[in-house]
């Protein structure tokens, strides 16, 4: 999938994680994105998984609607805010960066972009708070997801960035430029800070592989993290493959009974 990417760097490995992803890219229905749901973002107990809030919510039940409070009802949150595409297709219902969140918490997040926030105000039973930006080069207000959450909303606006990056602006919020292709330097550092502290988790990973079986495309930056350094971060001049920045495996062998009988244990440093 991503042998085309491979040699590349910079701004040249965009382009080609650009024409990767976008290529064969079947476009979904708002409404549809409720099917997506049911297997992309469940969790263990079978309950729809929700980044803004500590409510439990069963696929297909209390979908917004109106709400008043936190856990009235669950929605569908644009990470990268509608109103900074004028709700064209297919951003507005590419599932990478919609996902179903509490409405209230939803609502309170508004089109703020994502940052970070000494003192924000954190709703009843949700997760994240609303504030004015702490972090260097933003002094708007901002929403601040709850640390678990971070290195997802910065891979989804990696993602987003690439996916989009020749599509024009309407109000970039602070975060991108004249294009989704451009953002700012202030959320490159953001964003690449959540991205190192918080790594990829299996939550993604289930996420990234159901979401392709119905968009055809997939998240570079879930599948491959350092392809975010040779893009915007430390290794920029270094040309990318897929074993750039992976640890090499220490692999131990432990063979028995002695001497053998059609028995082979194998011991890795993670997995038996």
């Amino acid at each position: 999938y991503y042998d085309a990417a491979i040699g590349k760097t910079d701004a040249t490995l965009k382009t080609s994680l650009y024409n990767i992803i976008s290529a064969g890219y079947s476009t979904k229905s708002y409404d549809y994105l409720y099917t997506i749901y049911q297997t992309s973002d469940i969790t263990a107990d079978g309950k729809v998984w929700d980044m803004y809030s500590t409510c439990t919510w069963t696929p297909g039940q209390k979908q917004c609607g109106d709400y008043k409070i936190v856990c009235d009802c669950y929605n569908r949150e644009h990470s990268i805010p509608q109103s900074w595409f004028n709700k064209q297709s297919p951003m507005v219902s590419d599932a990478f960066h919609v996902y179903p969140t509490d409405g209230k918490v939803n609502g309170q997040r508004s089109n703020y972009p994502f940052g970070e926030c000494a003192n924000g105000t954190t709703l009843s039973k949700g997760l994240g708070k609303l504030g004015s930006s702490t972090f260097a080069g933003y002094s708007g207000t901002v929403f601040e997801p709850v640390d678990e959450y971070k290195g997802d909303f910065a891979r989804t606006y990696f993602y987003f960035t690439t996916r989009y990056m020749n599509t024009s602006v309407t109000n970039g919020g602070g975060v991108f430029g004249a294009t989704f292709g451009d953002l700012k330097s202030w959320s490159v550092d953001l964003f690449l800070k959540w991205h190192r502290q918080d790594p990829v988790s299996e939550k993604e990973r289930v996420r990234n592989n159901a979401i392709e079986k119905h968009q055809k495309n997939r998240n570079p930056f879930i599948d491959y993290p350092m392809l975010a350094e040779h893009i915007w971060g430390n290794k920029k001049a270094v040309a990318w493959s897929f074993t750039t920045g992976v640890d090499a495996l220490k692999i131990e062998f432990s063979i028995g009974p002695n001497p053998v009988q059609n028995k082979i244990n194998i011991r890795t440093n993670e997995h038996d």
